[in-house]
Formats: structure tokens, C-alpha cells, sequence
């Protein structure tokens, strides 16, 4: 069930300084990828650290004397390293196409109930895969009387998968959350995490200079993420702010509009089981 200690404090979340709206930043986002050189300097250099982990763990694979185990292991890194280059492609293009334009909201009918089933199943075989063993991902999704709401769902889940990237970068043991609660037809959704990122990604989150964060806190992979984050939830009306988690964890907020489907099923069922007399 969902913590309603979460859901109190997310309640006031109108009063929150750090939050950011649909509308606040709109100028200070606007072209922050394409034009934040600090950003490709760092594009570049993950991009090579990357590949060449990708060359070595492969002629490693080559050498007679690795065990299956060892091939084991080089097979995951490599996997990995391609997962985690895809991802910053993805992120830095997704970013450049929404400054550009190019990119519109697109909901559709999803129900509410479990939505996030699936994709915990997601990040559960990560965590599996990257040996996290000391790293537990909790889910406080809320049962709501809703069955179905109108959402951007792809987007919806781009950003909290680029939370979770996050939360898992920065936290080696305790614990992840991923949540939600509906509300007035408004969803928030909420990454915590008990790690060490907070100043970090609430630099990242509130910067207006990205060049100057980057120069603060050397972690362009979060920098990109967080970018991304902001730009998707902006275009869908929605706003995100950020929370310390205990002393040093991140707790991340983001809400965006969500109308409720109405009486589908109804409509589609209306005349089953009907006798009528002509």
C-alpha cells in the first residue's frame, strides 16, 4: 500500500521552493543540450570509456586460459557497457529532439492498477544481472477505485527509468522505491533511493548554467538524465522536484495530469446479455 507519509508530503508540494513547474524554466531549458559544450566534452569521453571497455573484456573473452565463469562475467560487462552507451545516445538525442521541437505528448488509455509492474520486473533483472546483490527495490504503488486514466506512458516511464539509472549509479547498498499515487486527475510518481547523490542531482535538477554543474560535479551521465527528465515532464504539463532522503539519499517527485478514462468498459459492454424486441 502506499505510505501515506509519502502521500502527506506530497500533498503540499505547491508550497515547495525547489519545485519546478511547467513554466519557470521554460527559457532556461530550452537548447541546454545542444549548446552545452562541458555536455559533449563528456558525451565523448563516456563514449570512448565505453567502447574500450567493450574491445578489452572481448579479447579477454579470446584468452584460453578464462573460465566459463570469467566469460561469464566478461559477457555482462560487455552487455553493460552496450546498454549503458544505447542509453546516453538515447537520452542526448531525446533531449536535442525536444529542444528542437519536434517531440508532442501522446496519451493514451493505460490502467492505472499496477502499472509499474512491469517495469520493476525490469529493473529487478538488471539489478540481478549488474550483481547488485546488497540493493533492494521496494514498490509503493498505490490501489486506486480508478481503473484507467489517460497518460503519456512511454514518456512516463522514459523518466523514471532515467531515476532509476540514477538511483542505482549513486546507491551501492540499502534500498530503491518507485512509486505513485492518483490524486484530482493528477499522478505523481517518486524515485527514492538511499545513496549518496542528493547535492549532486539537486544541482543538476535546479542548474541554470550546465557547464558551471558539470564543472561542480563531474557526472555527465546523471547530468544528461535529469536534463532529459525535466524537458519530458515540461512537455507534458507536469512538475518534478527533488527531496533529501535521510542524510545523503535522493528522493525525486514528479507529477503530471492524468484524467480519468471514464465508463469504457460500460460502453463497450452495454448491450451484453440484452434481450431486445423488435
Amino acid at each position: 500500500m502506499f505510505d501515506l507519509s509519502i502521500s502527506e508530503n506530497c500533498a503540499g508540494e505547491n508550497s515547495r521552493i525547489n519545485k519546478i513547474d511547467s513554466g519557470t524554466e521554460k527559457d532556461t531549458l530550452r537548447n541546454i543540450t545542444i549548446n552545452c559544450p562541458s555536455l559533449i566534452t563528456g558525451m565523448s569521453h563516456e563514449m570512448r570509456t565505453h567502447m574500450n571497455a567493450v574491445v578489452a573484456f572481448s579479447y579477454l573473452m579470446k584468452d584460453s586460459c578464462c573460465s566459463n565463469s570469467d566469460r561469464e562475467e566478461f559477457s555482462n560487462q560487455i552487455l553493460s557497457s552496450c546498454e549503458q552507451l544505447i542509453g546516453l545516445f538515447d537520452s542526448f538525442l531525446d533531449s536535442a529532439i525536444i529542444d528542437l521541437g519536434n517531440s508532442k505528448s501522446d496519451s493514451r488509455i493505460c490502467k492505472l492498477n499496477n502499472m509499474l509492474d512491469d517495469l520493476l520486473s525490469e529493473f529487478r533483472e538488471i539489478l540481478r544481472r549488474e550483481g547488485q546483490k546488497e540493493l533492494e527495490l521496494i514498490n509503493e504503488g498505490q490501489v486506486s477505485d480508478i481503473s484507467e486514466v489517460f497518460l503519456d506512458k512511454h514518456r512516463v516511464f522514459r523518466v523514471i527509468r532515467s531515476l532509476f539509472q540514477n538511483a542505482v549509479k549513486n546507491t551501492k547498498s540499502g534500498y530503491i522505491k518507485v512509486g505513485y499515487h492518483f490524486r484530482d486527475d493528477t499522478i505523481t510518481f517518486f524515485v527514492l533511493d538511499s545513496g549518496q547523490g542528493y547535492f549532486k542531482c539537486k544541482e543538476f535538477l535546479h542548474t541554470e548554467d550546465l557547464n558551471d554543474s558539470l564543472v561542480q560535479h563531474n557526472d555527465m551521465y546523471t547530468a544528461i538524465n535529469l536534463t532529459l527528465a525535466k524537458k519530458l515532464i515540461h512537455m507534458l504539463g507536469g512538475t518534478i522536484w527533488i527531496e533529501c532522503n535521510g542524510l545523503t539519499g535522493s528522493a525525486v517527485y514528479f507529477s503530471v495530469p492524468a484524467k480519468a478514462a471514464g465508463a469504457t468498459d460500460i460502453k463497450i459492454n452495454k448491450y451484453i446479455n440484452t434481450v431486445i424486441a423488435i
